[in-house]
């Protein structure tokens, strides 16, 4: 069996997730995101959908990158 990198799990059905050269194992799909998602810059959530970017600095959501000061972004329609 593997064991989860995010909550140190040993289960039988561990999947593996590689990105940029790099592997990890977890055990969900809610350990992988704790691990692997970006965080909103402001209010700290993880951005499990595609969420909004400026210079490279992701947020969940328009409205927080316009508390951030970034009025020209807007959710997608």
């Amino acid at each position: 069996m593997a064991v989860c990198e995010t909550c140190g799990n040993d289960y039988a059905r561990a999947f593996t997730v590689s990105r940029d050269g790099k592997s990890w194992t977890f055990d969900s799909i809610e350990c992988a995101a704790s691990k692997l998602a970006p965080s909103c810059a402001h209010c700290g959530c993880r951005v499990l959908g595609h969420g909004v970017e400026h210079d490279q600095t992701v947020y969940c959501c328009a409205h927080c990158a316009r508390l951030s000061g970034h009025k020209e972004l807007v959710d997608s329609v």
